[in-house]
């Protein structure tokens, strides 16, 4: 059972092991481990983008698609021609050489300086135009535009809401003149476009986004204890929102964007507190002499999971906001710790110890199935793709730590390991507008 001494190791470990060895301000680099067994086939053909028609957004589109490990994209120089609209298309060819699927599309320079992209996405076999929309954006946001193309395919063929959308927010840490410096990135869900929050002596945990996307909150140690910021994406403003002797820690924001759920031991023992946003005030909602700790929101805000050892070992459970009733979820296994649920507020994500090894599971919070998602053995911090297709979690390859994703199903796997470096602490988006 966790005590103050068990605690406090627990903290330190979190700490170490953000640190590295290299250097980690580098992009995040996809590698694709694992796929299904029969991928979509898939072409994309080739779209420019921009005033110079340098950007090529049809290699991002390829590379989201298949990064998802459903569909298998053609490479370019396999296609016998490339059309930019469906009434160029010979279906009898691509039918040839196994391709379910293609996508066109043609850019229109605007007059204010934006592009339009007019794209389709063609069924082969049927011969027939599922859809033809249009997006337009500025040079600088090619990216964007390709995104959201990737997402109206994936919807379309899968059923499933595209999240290429999104974005990431991690941990990185790098020993430099003698001392460690931490930094907080945030980059698209590729890894590409990298951006610096902050920059840090102190180590930096627990990233959490706003449900509309625009602001993140953490814990930083800046202040000599652990202390949770609120800051803007836009402007990078910050605020400190906690201050207490002892533990300030795991925040979540509330689906409605009014409150956090947080954990504080300013009374003398690790509870959830409700913070509410707009008061500036907080509301205890544990009573319990175990450690109750990392509280994420259910989809509908009106309950949450958490941690606790209260029953003699680290167990999740869930408490309604409303009641106050607690009940378990986890019986299975002896640790089962730091819950995320899945947007459909069924499937629940955890860290599983299997025997010594802590691997990601989930579980179906209707039937109780537990399934476990990952192979390795120090697997962490789990986070879920807004649209329960994907989580996130963190691990070591090698002696590298990397970021990993893997498919609910377990089905599709890659890493995204930083080119130069560790990375630790992720945090999926919600979708963004």
């Amino acid at each position: 059972m966790f005590n103050s001494r068990s605690l406090i190791a627990l903290i330190v470990t979190l700490i170490l092991a953000l640190v590295l060895a290299n250097r980690a301000n580098a992009e995040l680099n996809i590698e694709i481990t694992s796929g299904a067994d029969n991928p979509t086939q898939i072409a994309i053909a080739p779209i420019q983008f921009g005033a110079n028609k340098s950007a090529d957004i049809s290699k991002i589109i390829a590379d989201d698609l298949r990064r998802s490990g459903l569909f298998e994209a053609m490479p370019r120089a396999n296609m016998l021609s490339h059309p930019a609209v469906a009434k160029d298309v010979y279906y009898r060819d691509w039918r040839i050489v196994g391709i379910e699927y293609l996508v066109v599309g043609k850019a229109l320079r605007q007059p204010d300086g934006r592009t339009q992209i007019t794209f389709s996405l063609l069924e082969i076999l049927g011969e027939r135009t599922l859809f033809t929309h249009k997006v337009q954006g500025t040079d600088s946001e090619s990216r964007d535009v390709a995104h959201y193309i990737s997402d109206k395919v994936f919807e379309t063929i899968t059923g499933i809401q595209g999240a290429f959308s999104t974005r990431l927010a991690y941990v990185t840490a790098t020993p430099e003149q003698g001392a460690m410096v931490y930094r907080l990135m945030i980059s698209d869900a590729d890894g590409a476009r990298e951006r610096l929050m902050l920059k840090s002596k102190e180590p930096i945990m627990s990233p959490n986004w706003s449900p509309d996307g625009k602001e993140l909150i953490y814990v930083s140690f800046e202040t000599g204890r652990p202390a949770i910021f609120r800051q803007r994406l836009v402007g990078a403003k910050r605020e400190q929102l906690t201050n207490f002797r002892g533990l300030n820690g795991a925040p979540s924001w509330s689906p409605d964007s009014r409150s956090l759920a947080l954990v504080l031991s300013k009374d003398g023992n690790p509870e959830i507190y409700l913070y509410s946003l707009a008061a500036r005030s907080f509301s205890r909602l544990t009573r319990h002499f175990g450690i109750d700790t990392e509280p994420n929101w259910t989809p509908d805000g009106e309950a949450i999971v958490f941690t606790s050892d209260r029953g003699g070992s680290p167990q999740i459970y869930e408490l309604t906001i409303g009641s106050g009733k607690i009940q378990r979820l986890t019986f299975k296994g002896s640790y089962n710790a730091r819950p995320r649920l899945a947007a459909d507020g069924r499937t629940l994500v955890m860290v599983h110890r299997d025997g010594g090894a802590f691997h990601i599971a989930s579980q179906d919070l209707v039937t109780g199935d537990l399934r476990i998602l990952t192979t390795t053995r120090l697997d962490e911090s789990p986070t879920v793709a807004p649209n329960g297709a994907m989580l996130l979690y963190a691990t070591k390859v090698g002696n590298r730590g990397v970021l990993a994703a893997v498919s609910i199903d377990a089905g599709v796997k890659y890493l995204l390991p930083s080119r130069q470096g560790d990375v630790r602490e992720p945090a999926w988006s919600p979708f963004l507008r």
